[in-house]
């Protein structure tokens, strides 16, 4: 059974014969296990941040502290770095097609380049090369972080026209455009990468000028109608008036957001970071924190009262938008509680967010093999089982307060092995990241001032 997340959709004439993108990305029903040989990610450590294998209340933000819960649940520590080698090891090293997403794809002016693959629906994405860079950040894997960028700034930005600056969000294997527009997630994690890097590695030079680089997403993101300076369908990708991410920064598909793209514990670092558009950096980090602010208040109004669960499109007032079956919790929805988690592990300046991990696990609990949709009153949609929803749902723990039934959820992440087969994609990257945080490994790299 095939699952896309992103579909086209044509416009009415009022917008043109535009196909936008309104469903979410390759999800996986229930990707079969490999049994990857380990390897080293990399130098991954030591780091500067400690993990503890202790529940702190210290947000990670200030302290530097990250918890560890597969620690917390008695793993010790070198089978806990054999766990994230072997998905490492899986996903971006192997040369297995049954096992890897990362391609290396040849050479050009600026160096080695790589894409990570979409198996399932066979293209690259923003959102699938800014989760590998992220992962490639975390684990101080600086090869393949400059290969994935130099990939997607040669063939996925636009350095011309009204989308100047964004990025296609999916392209075929030989670099070409599929959809010129851009979803918003793919800029959000590739400014927040972008940043970890300058802040792990420093400044490079050309295109490897990090935070030159994250500031300029970020500057587009924030003032594309300012520097376009004309009508256009080309929209800024976060509503000013909203304080919100939109969907797709392109005409009617503006008008609404997807929760899965909320991320609060981004945004405050933007709030502190960003370098501002022409003089506006204050302006531009507070409403950086703004939206920080707006998205916390935006989980508990998209979330069911009683479940917990959200769906995969929203309105800015966080009632489901009915979009092709997209007003249930599907698989971009998978991510939205991670969000959630790790904003309150990282800021913890907002108690519903725990409340809100433990409606969500409470909710799962009492669904023995629980499957990967839902309507938010929690009626099956499938039959499925995805290992990112696993992952994800584990991520929740760094929030919740029953630690009992919480360890449940970790223990599931960890008896999973490295999703393999054809939706490898997107079950994968979700399963890395959750091993990230889970383990305490997905940190916060902080840049030097320019």
């Amino acid at each position: 059974m095939k699952h896309t997340r992103r579909q086209f959709l044509k416009r009415n004439a009022i917008w043109g014969a535009l196909s936008v993108l309104l469903s979410a990305c390759g999800g996986a029903p229930g990707a079969t296990s490999s049994g990857a040989a380990m390897a080293s990610p990399g130098s991954n450590g030591p780091s500067t941040h400690p993990s503890t294998g202790a529940p702190s209340t210290s947000p990670a933000f200030g302290s530097g502290v990250y918890r560890n819960l597969f620690a917390e649940r008695g793993k010790g520590a070198q089978e806990i770095a054999a766990k994230i080698a072997a998905a490492w090891h899986s996903l971006f090293v192997s040369t297995d097609d049954n096992q890897r997403v990362y391609y290396p794809a040849g050479e050009n002016e600026h160096g080695p380049l790589a894409y990570v693959k979409d198996i399932g629906n066979g293209d690259i994405r923003s959102e699938g090369m800014s989760y590998g860079m992220m992962i490639a950040v975390q684990l101080d894997q600086q090869a393949p972080f400059n290969a994935l960028w130099n990939w997607a700034k040669t063939h996925m930005q636009h350095q011309e026209g009204d989308r100047q600056g964004y990025f296609s969000w999916h392209n075929r294997d030989d670099g070409s455009q599929i959809d010129p527009n851009p979803a918003s997630d793919g800029e959000e994690w590739f400014a927040t990468a972008l940043l970890f890097a300058a802040g792990r590695w420093g400044e490079g030079t050309g295109i490897y000028r990090y935070r030159a680089e994250a500031d300029a997403i970020l500057n587009t993101m924030l003032h594309k109608t300012d520097m376009l300076n004309r009508s256009s369908l080309v929209t800024n990708m976060f509503n000013h008036e909203q304080k919100q991410v939109v969907f797709v920064p392109y005409g009617q598909a503006a008008t609404f957001t997807d929760p899965s793209y909320h991320l609060p514990a981004y945004y405050e670092l933007w709030g502190r970071w960003a370098a501002g558009y022409q003089d506006q950096q204050q302006s531009d980090r507070e409403l950086w924190l703004a939206a920080a602010r707006t998205s916390r208040d935006f989980f508990q109004k998209t979330s069911h009262p009683t479940t917990g669960l959200a769906p995969d499109y929203a309105n800015f007032d966080g009632t489901p938008r009915a979009e092709n079956g997209h007003d249930a919790f599907r698989f971009d929805a998978f991510r939205t509680i991670s969000n959630v988690a790790v904003d309150y592990a990282w800021f913890g300046v907002d108690e519903r967010e725990r409340a809100l991990c433990d409606r969500l696990q409470t909710f799962f609990a009492g669904q023995p093999g629980y499957v990967n949709q839902y309507t938010l009153d929690g009626k099956p949609l499938s039959k499925d089982r995805s290992p990112g929803l696993i992952a994800m749902n584990a991520v929740a723990s760094l929030a919740a307060t029953d630690q009992e039934r919480a360890g449940l959820f970790v223990d599931a992440l960890w008896a999973l092995q490295p999703p393999t087969g054809k939706w490898r994609y997107y079950d994968g990257l979700l399963y890395m990241l959750g091993l990230l945080h889970v383990s305490g490994t997905f940190r916060i790299y902080t840049p030097k001032e320019l």
